[in-house]
């Protein structure tokens, strides 16, 4: 069928009928959910904060269980993130959980690059989903998605404003994953400054263009809760896994000893509000956002590097054939270019080393030459000193035999005096 005739047919108004009787087709919404029951879900969360800060405790209190959990000492060389994944069961919903933690993070003494590899690891899991869509033959049914739903970004209870790591952090992740600010051990800091923390936290993110998520309004059935919950952010929590025996009931609480403070109270913090948005309410729209905006960037950025696009310069839809025709020719002729540039360093390194070799043993040759002279000269003056001293004791015995003829003769001549 020709394009134009596709044109035709897509561009056709299309046109409503009514049913004569019950067909079926309404059970669509039970087959899906039938369907995802049994397929499961999966759920990734990073926590980024300060060691020490409550991240695990946090953990524990929102999914009301106990994960493993390492202590992490305040003296990493640097920051590395150490996934953990636990299969989680509620009724009859399954959940793969990854909780991702950033173990050293804001530890060092310099912290310039304490977000690369929170960025990296973000990347990276991006990019193992991207490998597997490109394969001919994928598995994303049964695929363990490993992308970042949600980042929950712990904040000191300072009460002052955010520390310059935190922002320049939040910066670098808010295009790459939906992140929800959270004041961890909210029970440090009285009401007033809370409330003036908040809005401060706010204001400083809102100047420095940070992104962070907002719940969805769009939805009419969680549109005002949403709403509302929007201007709590960010979230002030407590953590505690710890049972407190409060009244005639027992609750999850910490206990000081000027009062208790229960974790599910929301009179005493945001940890109701913060479970409700990210769990109960919008733990869907978190999947979706991660999927059809933050994964649909970097797909985007990193097709259209390969050389993809919709459509060429002549606006005409895009040949994905004819694409990969033009970057295998382009690939082949950089590799060609690549292979003589090399040749062509080869054979100027072997000219040179030659040239390098020729010179040493010029200069070898003449070094010889210069031993050899200073050799036969050594030899000359050595020759003549042994001449020299040839001459000498050919004197010196010459003197000698005169010497001793003389002595000889002398008592022969004293004999023959005494006898006159």
């Amino acid at each position: 069928m020709a394009a134009t005739d596709v044109d035709v047919f897509s561009n056709e108004e299309k046109r409503s009928l009514s049913l004569g009787g019950h067909v079926g087709f309404d059970s669509l919404p039970d087959q899906l959910v039938s369907k995802s029951v049994t397929q499961g879900f999966c759920f990734n969360i990073l926590c980024v904060g300060e060691t020490g800060i409550g991240k695990s405790t946090l953990m524990n209190t929102l999914f009301n269980t106990t994960f493993e959990n390492e202590e992490a000492s305040h003296y990493q060389n640097g920051v590395y993130l150490r996934p953990r994944t636990y299969d989680l069961q509620e009724s009859n919903v399954h959940l793969k959980l990854t909780i991702v933690d950033t173990v050293g993070f804001g530890d060092q003494i310099n912290k310039e690059e304490s977000y690369k590899p929170i960025v990296d690891y973000i990347d990276t899991q991006f990019e193992n989903y991207l490998q597997e869509e490109l394969k001919i033959k994928r598995s994303l049914f049964n695929y363990h998605d490993t992308r970042i739903h949600i980042c929950l970004y712990f904040i000191a209870p300072t009460g002052h404003s955010l520390k310059s790591l935190d922002l320049v952090t939040m910066k670098k992740l808010d295009s790459k994953v939906n992140i929800i600010p959270i004041i961890a051990k909210a029970d440090t800091i009285s009401k007033s400054e809370l409330h003036k923390f908040k809005i401060k936290i706010m204001s400083e993110l809102v100047s420095n263009g940070v992104q962070i998520y907002q719940f969805p309004t769009d939805d009419d059935a969680v549109a005002e809760i949403n709403s509302s919950m929007n201007a709590h952010l960010p979230f002030a929590v407590v953590g505690s896994v710890e049972e407190v025996k409060v009244g005639n009931k027992t609750v999850r609480a910490r206990q000081y000893p000027w009062g208790v403070v229960q974790v599910e109270n929301e009179s005493h913090c945001d940890f109701v509000k913060l479970r409700e948005m990210l769990i109960r309410v919008n733990m869907e729209d978190l999947r979706e956002q991660t999927h059809a905006r933050h994964y649909e960037l970097y797909r985007r950025c990193k097709l259209e590097e390969m050389g993809f696009k919709d459509t060429d310069p002549d606006s005409q839809p895009f040949s994905l054939q004819e694409t990969y025709e033009a970057k295998r020719k382009e690939f082949l002729g950089d590799l060609q270019r690549k292979e003589e540039e090399m040749r062509q360093m080869f054979v100027n390194k072997v000219k040179e080393t030659e040239a390098e070799l020729k010179e040493k043993e010029r200069e070898l040759h003449d070094k010889f030459e210069q031993l050899k002279r200073m050799h036969q000269e050594e030899k000359r003056k050595v020759e003549e000193k042994r001449r020299d001293l040839e001459e000498e004791m050919n004197a010196f015995n010459k003197r000698k035999v005169a010497a001793e003829t003389l002595s000889l003769s002398q008592p022969l001549k004293k004999d023959k005096d005494k006898k006159n």
